[in-house]
């Protein structure tokens, strides 16, 4: 046997890995399977003897991603049975070692903690620190607001967040036994993942659970009204053939991907299906719902209103998120077209795209329109958490990841996820060359951001000695990280294209 570790549930065996431990696929709550299916989660049961965890869990039910094969995960090979963490430490010892919870992304509809993007083992290596991956439920198992039907089913829009909360708990509960202090948790995400970091902010059940939390890409904006969320429940119901919570405990998964994956086309392709004064951030159909239970409120109102003060944040964004959704699917906007968008955006649409283009004398219509729809959907909400934060706490920082991919003959620029394998230190894991491009080692970057993220789950400052010194952020300085071809402190980069949303978002 490689190790056992002890649970509180039972022992667990996993095995070395790159110079380190690896203990995979360990169960923290119940199957959400049949009575318990759009429920909470619930504990697991104990087991006898010693329990395998050398590979990972089932993934949560799912359709294939393109942009998860990109990342180098397999074709989803998925269960309801999916409730599963993974651990990789130095050494199980009483080190009380910084832990970092990573929460995957995947547009709250896909992924799974056991991308090769992810593994920790370089944390573990590099910053002597336990790092701990998660999967939880996605989609319409893990966001569909049933609790207009059931008083029973309050919850069900933000179950997926609850299993986050269930995870951490197990952290809390079991981490000391793979030799981390869970008084010093970091939870860190990317994406849907940022954006799950941003939820747990303002959740009251979340509260004590971390000390710390980086938001990559994704931040407090992504949460629908009970309203909206229960619309979507009624045209997912039509797409599955029955509104009864019993029939739909009852339908195989395969039933609920199909009539999921036929509720985001329709919410996609008609933004008018969701209703009057109803909305849906991003057009995503299934993200936390403000519940009244697990959400009181909007995240963001909960971070200004001091709901994480006691927790430093590190946030910040890529140069051109956008890129990469745009290049499958080119909008291809004339200038005319693009005044329009820009008018219905800010009021005065010429005036806002000569902002946008002062910059960018020789970018496209697609390109500025990009720059637009990176800020709307991703800077400025990293922005609002940021200024939302910093009030309550000095350890707040903000950082903007300009480092231009290689591939595609550099149409991607910094695109969505182009900064995980940076922040990981996994350069060389598959599918990363797909995405940074042929004969590119930007190595040197690697360690900058690795040794930041280190750096900020061990003391909540993410300077160290390879960058210059970082100051907080602060509303007044609005002081910047960039993470490029240079690394430095920029003074409130883009603040005439930030200035077009005063008032906005």
């Amino acid at each position: 046997m490689d190790a056992i570790a002890r649970t509180q549930k039972g022992r667990v065996e996993g095995r070395k890995k790159g110079g380190v431990l690896l203990f995979a696929g360990i169960p923290y709550a119940s199957p959400p399977t049949g009575d318990a299916r759009f429920r909470p989660p619930r504990p697991h049961p104990p087991w006898e003897g010693v329990r395998p965890a050398r590979r990972f869990g089932k993934v949560a039910p799912q359709l294939p991603s393109p942009l998860g094969q990109l990342l180098g995960a397999p074709a989803p090979d998925w269960d309801e049975d999916c409730l599963t963490l993974n651990v990789t430490t130095p050494a199980l010892d009483d080190a009380a070692r910084p832990v970092m919870v990573w929460i995957h992304g995947g547009a709250f509809l896909s992924g799974t903690a056991a991308i090769p993007w992810y593994d920790g083992a370089p944390f573990a290596r590099r910053g002597d620190v336990v790092v701990v991956s998660i999967n939880y439920r996605l989609g319409a198992l893990g966001f569909l607001h049933l609790g207009e039907r059931s008083d029973e089913l309050t919850s069900s829009g933000n179950n997926g967040i609850l299993d986050q909360i269930a995870a951490l708990e197990w952290v809390r509960d079991n981490v000391h036994e793979f030799g981390g202090d869970p008084d010093q948790v970091t939870i860190f995400g990317e994406s849907a993942g940022g954006m799950s970091v941003g939820t747990l902010l303002g959740v009251p059940a979340a509260k004590g659970l971390f000390r710390r939390a980086i938001s990559q890409s994704g931040a407090c904006h992504n949460s629908v009204s009970r309203e909206s969320a229960a619309r979507v429940a009624e045209i997912f119901s039509e797409k599955a053939g029955t509104s009864d919570v019993e029939a739909l405990r009852g339908l195989p998964v395969e039933k609920i991907l199909e009539a999921q994956a036929a509720t985001v086309l329709l919410l996609a392709n008609d933004r008018r299906a969701i209703g009057e004064g109803r909305s849906l951030p991003l057009g995503m159909a299934f993200q936390p719902v403000v519940d009244g239970a697990v959400l009181p409120k909007p995240p963001i109102e909960a971070v200004r209103e001091g709901a994480a003060a006691d927790v430093d944040l590190l946030t910040g964004t890529n140069l051109d998120e956008q890129h990469l959704f745009l290049l499958a699917n080119p909008p291809r906007f004339d200038r005319a077209r693009l005044v329009r968008w820009m008018d219905r955006t800010f009021g005065e649409g010429a005036a806002a795209l000569e902002t946008y283009e002062r910059k960018r004398p020789e970018a496209s219509e697609d390109d500025l329109l990009a720059a637009a729809l990176t800020d709307q959907a991703f800077r400025i909400p990293a922005i609002r958490l940021a200024e939302a934060q910093c009030g309550h706490r000095k350890n707040t920082f903000l950082y903007l990841f300009t480092w231009a991919s290689r591939a595609l003959g550099g149409r991607l620029g910094s695109c969505h996820a182009l900064e995980i394998p940076f922040v990981f230190d996994n350069l060389g894991r598959a599918g990363v060359e797909a995405l940074l491009g042929k004969d590119s080692s930007p190595t040197a970057l690697a360690e900058a951001m690795h040794l930041a993220w280190i750096s900020f789950a061990r003391s909540g400052d993410p300077g160290h000695a390879g960058i210059e010194r970082w100051p907080a952020f602060e509303t007044s300085r609005r002081a910047t990280m960039e993470f490029g071809e240079r690394i430095g402190i920029l003074e409130d980069p883009g603040a005439s294209e930030r200035k077009l949303w005063d008032g906005l978002l």
